[in-house]
Order: structure tokens, then C-alpha cells, then sequence
């Protein structure tokens, strides 16, 4: 499980939520859990099997049907906030000339809620989503989730602050607040179950920028995903990564219908992972 864990760059609970879906979708049991460690069942054996087969299928699909057409071509739209536009976004589009020339990626900075609408309407042909790894959510109808990042929720904390040692050391701050709803709002709802926050900042913010400025200027302290801190921190502020914070899951979603999605969105969706998987942790 650790195994894969580090080869799909996903938690190991990530791996284990997957499993657990798979058995119950298909009533049967696909890892023998031991001691030494979990292996893989007859049904497992199976499965795995027919996945590759597919997936082999599915790939030699996609390259018939591009040959089909000529050079994927096409727009292509791609809907996404901020951390990911900068931290994914702006480098793929420095690449597709040479890598898919005949393809013109549009990109929009949008929040999910809109997203989602523009992608039902038509306007985005991709639209990247983020969930809590605790508190999953579905895709919903028409469309379709492929896992695109794992990536962990930090602290940001003033820089003349002693670097905690744990969670605990941090229950009685202030936490600066969201102001929409979203992964950040739900992982801090988790939290301040877990961990019973009480404490809340009257500040909030809707920018990841923004509260690493008011995290800067002692107004509180922020949870933040691990791209928000990727660009050079304000010089007052530090984060710091604690265990039990968990992970912020990305994720690029679809539509799904007899035409969609084209040979050009499913171009610029696995030039995407692609980039997403380069990303050299902190």
C-alpha cells in the first residue's frame, strides 16, 4: 500500500479509500491484509488484470483516433484557481507549442460553484476541483473525476514564532478564516473537531496571498495547501508541516457524453498529470 502510495504520489489512505470503493462495488474482497503485508486476492489478481487490459485499450484508442483526425487539434478550456494556474497551468502552456502544437489551451481563474456551471453550459472543456482528503465528495452527473494531485495542508505562522511541535501547540491560536466555502473551509470544520478550535480570528480572506499577508502581520495563523507557499513567502510569515493536518485532493473534471470528452481535452487532461506529477515536493 505504501508502495503505491509513493508511485500514484497519493496518501496511503487515499490508496485505501480507493480499495475499500473497489470491494464494495464489486462484492468482493481484492487485498489479503497480513502482517508482513497486504497481497493481492485471486479477484484481485483479476481486476488488476482486466484494469491493464483496459487501460492498454483505452490508450491505443485515444492514439487511433488522433491518427484519425490528424495532429488533436483544437480550443481547449481549462477552468482553475489560483495555485494550480500558477503552479501548473502557466508552465503547461509554455510547453504545448512543441508538445501539442495544434492545440490553443484557454485558461480561467474560477471558483468550483461557477466552474461547475460554465463546464455544465458548455464553456469550460476541463475544470480542476479540490476536496479534503477526509471529507471526499462525488463528481456529479455527466461528468468525471481524474485524480490529479495529493498535496498536504501546511500552517502558515509569523515568522517570530517558535515552530510547533504538533497540532496541539497550536489549538488555542487564532486561525484565520476562509471566506467561502471550499477544501480549506472543510479541512478547517475537521480540524477543529479533532483538535476542538475554539478560536477564531475576526479576519477572513478569499485569497491564499492575502492570508499569508495577514498571517505576516501577526493577525493570525492559516492553514494553506502546499501550492499557496510554493512562491516566496512575505518576510514575516514561515509555515510549517504537522502530522494530522491531512491533504487537499485536486482533481480535473469532465464531461461525459457521446462526443465528449475529445481527443484534444484528453491531450491537454494528460499533459496536465504529467506536469502535476513533475512537481518536486518541499
Amino acid at each position: 500500500m505504501l508502495a503505491a502510495a509513493d508511485v500514484l504520489r497519493v496518501s496511503p489512505s487515499a490508496v485505501s479509500q480507493q480499495i475499500a470503493r473497489l470491494e464494495a462495488e464489486t462484492g468482493v474482497t481484492v487485498l489479503d491484509r497480513q502482517p508482513s503485508g497486504a497481497v493481492l486476492t485471486s479477484a484481485g489478481r483479476l481486476l488488476a488484470e482486466v484494469a491493464e487490459r483496459i487501460e492498454a485499450e483505452l490508450g491505443e484508442t485515444r492514439r487511433a483516433l488522433a491518427e484519425l483526425g490528424g495532429d488533436v487539434s483544437g480550443v481547449v478550456v481549462v477552468g482553475a484557481f489560483q495555485t494550480v494556474i500558477r503552479a501548473v497551468l502557466v508552465p503547461l502552456l509554455e510547453e504545448l507549442e512543441q508538445a501539442l502544437p495544434g492545440i490553443d489551451l484557454i485558461v480561467h481563474e474560477v471558483a468550483e460553484e461557477h466552474g461547475q456551471r460554465a463546464l455544465r453550459r458548455g464553456e469550460l472543456d476541463l475544470l480542476v476541483t479540490e476536496q479534503d482528503v477526509a471529507v471526499p465528495t462525488t463528481a456529479p452527473s455527466g461528468t468525471f473525476d481524474v485524480p490529479f494531485l495529493d498535496e498536504p495542508w501546511v500552517v502558515a505562522i509569523p515568522a517570530t514564532d517558535a515552530a510547533p511541535t504538533g497540532l496541539l501547540d497550536l489549538s488555542d491560536r487564532a486561525w484565520l478564516m476562509p471566506g467561502q466555502s471550499g477544501a480549506t473551509s472543510r479541512a478547517l470544520s475537521r480540524l477543529a473537531t479533532e483538535m476542538s478550535l475554539t478560536r477564531r480570528a475576526a479576519h477572513t480572506y478569499r485569497d491564499f496571498d492575502v492570508a499569508l499577508s495577514m498571517v505576516a502581520g501577526g493577525l493570525g495563523i492559516a492553514l494553506l495547501p502546499e501550492l499557496a507557499i510554493r512562491r516566496q513567502l512575505p518576510e514575516n510569515a514561515q509555515w510549517v508541516a504537522l502530522p494530522g493536518l491531512g491533504f487537499r485532493r485536486l482533481f480535473v473534471r469532465h464531461r461525459v457524453t457521446r462526443t465528449e470528452p475529445r481527443a484534444a481535452t484528453l491531450a491537454v487532461l494528460e499533459q496536465m498529470v504529467r506536469v502535476a506529477a513533475a512537481l518536486e515536493p518541499l
